[in-house]
């Protein structure tokens, strides 16, 4: 029985995935973790964490993983010191981060996505296109959007996240992101 029920679900995560060639890499994280929420019951490999925390999990990852691009484009493109100075930060912090999301994500069996979302991706093509100053200001515009939606994220999260060690991560985490900004918004970095 439990063999014929492992199975059942696989089916049924290759069948989301299949269906999902449309949607980019966060949608089909959720539409994966969806199905194994709701085949708890008879799925070993379900979820072990609630639909909330899960859905921060898959968010967190995406944002992770763009900060570390993000930097690693700053590392290569960027001309003013301070801004590739920042890239560093970026890459090394948000590695350290995507790394405590993985493990948040595997000891509960949340799928995360395994590329960033077309919206990030779109991000980082137009800033690779540029170069010199226009790349310096356009990064540099990116990151505090990027940073006012990431806050948001974790500020939301925190009242709505039941999952301790999530929560654990998010207040440990919080502080930090804020202490990102304030290199960005001193107007005499760029």
């Amino acid at each position: 029985m439990k063999k014929r029920t492992s199975l059942l679900f696989v089916f049924l995560v290759i069948q989301v995935a299949c269906n999902n060639e449309a949607k980019d890499s966060v949608e089909k994280a959720d539409s994966i973790n969806e199905v194994k929420q709701d085949s708890s019951v008879i799925n070993p490999q379900a979820i072990v964490t609630d639909e909330e925390s899960t859905s921060f999990l898959v968010k967190a990852a995406n944002n992770e993983m763009a900060e570390v691009q993000l930097g690693e484009l700053a590392l290569r493109k960027a001309t003013n010191p301070r801004v590739k100075d920042f890239g560093v930060m970026m890459k090394t912090d948000h590695a350290a981060a995507s790394d405590l999301v993985t493990a948040l994500a595997s000891e509960r069996k949340v799928t995360l996505p395994a590329a960033v979302s077309d919206i990030q991706k779109k991000d980082i093509e137009d800033l690779s296109k540029k170069s010199g100053s226009d790349f310096d200001r356009a990064y540099i515009k990116t990151m505090i959007r990027a940073y006012h939606e990431t806050i948001d994220l974790f500020e939301q999260a925190t009242d709505k996240v039941k999952d301790p060690g999530i929560k654990t991560f998010i207040n440990n985490t919080l502080p930090r992101l804020k202490n990102h900004l304030d290199p960005v918004l001193d107007r005499k970095s760029v």
